[in-house]
């Protein structure tokens, strides 16, 4: 499988994605846990069905020393226990986020009242600001076709800067 457009090779494009890159710096640096990022990331692009973001930010939260476990049930979150309360807020915020189209009202009162509950201004912040970037990086994987698989941890980190 080949892209149907190489982001990279077009002058207007690869501006844009170092920029965007750049924009996630501020989230990486954020309060927000690592680990919640990884799992927001994943979850969304689970959904959004993105198989090249599934497959960079598996092997980056794996790289980052998450477990196997984790990694495996965060589709089916709400039946496992492995998740903590926060973690849970994020994810279900990010269906509800990421799944817009799906409910005519958006974001559930019950769902941001347990984000604030366990999230600070900054966390929340961030999460907000997370979800929106890792959806528009997934819509834009979705509609080159970006093949999935040949992601390495770290791949793009010397192009954010």
């Amino acid at each position: 499988m080949v892209a149907r457009f190489d982001m990279l090779d077009n002058d207007v494009a690869a501006k844009f994605s170092k920029r965007f890159l750049n924009a996630g710096l501020v989230i990486d640096d954020s309060p927000l846990p690592r680990s919640t990022q990884e799992l927001v990331k994943i979850r969304a692009s689970q959904i959004n069905g993105c198989g090249f973001c599934t497959d960079m930010h598996t092997k980056e939260a794996a790289a980052a020393g998450e477990t196997s476990t984790r990694l495996n049930l965060i589709a089916v979150w709400r039946e496992a226990t492995v998740f903590t309360d926060a973690e849970r807020a994020a994810l279900a915020l990010t269906e509800e986020a990421t799944r817009l189209a799906d409910h005519h009202r958006g974001v559930r009162d019950e769902t941001w009242a347990e984000v604030r509950k366990h999230h600070d201004d900054d966390q929340v912040g961030a999460l907000i600001c997370l979800i929106a970037l890792i959806n528009a990086a997934n819509r834009i994987n979705v509609i080159v076709k970006t093949p999935a698989g040949a992601y390495e941890p770290g791949m793009f980190a010397q192009m954010a800067n």
